[in-house]
């Protein structure tokens, strides 16, 4: 299973650990599970790590780089999408399109219940845990 994961998912992870940490961790644990990202989608994820406003310790930071440069998958040739209802989310659905993602996880409280965009299905993080981690 492929697995495209937005922002919101990684900062919880990190700010907060609990289900996006406990998900995220998981899915790595899973030898036929790949986190998938575009280089747009890892840049984003290692800007915001650095943001001051989370004050997060090197550690962590470090911690985190690593996991991401070493359990990642690369996506290769991103489809360019027009994604116009939420456009910074764009590269989410573009990165889990060209790369024939089974999920796309987010944090986004717009998700209560699963949607489908083609063969990608938007899932909450706590409908994940649900369905995969805890089952």
């Amino acid at each position: 299973m492929k697995v495209v994961i937005d922002t919101n998912v990684l900062v919880s992870a990190v700010w907060r650990d609990r289900n996006p940490e406990t998900v995220i961790l998981w899915i790595l644990a899973q030898p036929n599970w790949q986190w998938m990202v575009s280089k747009e989608i890892m840049d984003e994820y290692k800007e915001v790590l650095h943001r001051k406003k989370f004050l997060l310790s090197p550690e962590s930071i470090s911690r985190w780089e690593m996991l991401l440069d070493r359990d990642t998958r690369p996506a290769s040739e991103i489809l360019e999408i027009d994604f116009p209802r939420d456009q910074k989310d764009a590269k989410f659905l573009a990165c889990a399109l060209s790369c024939a993602a089974d999920y796309i996880l987010t944090g986004d409280g717009d998700f209560d219940e699963a949607r489908k965009v083609g063969d990608v299905t938007i899932i909450s993080v706590s409908m994940f845990k649900r369905l995969f981690v805890s089952g």
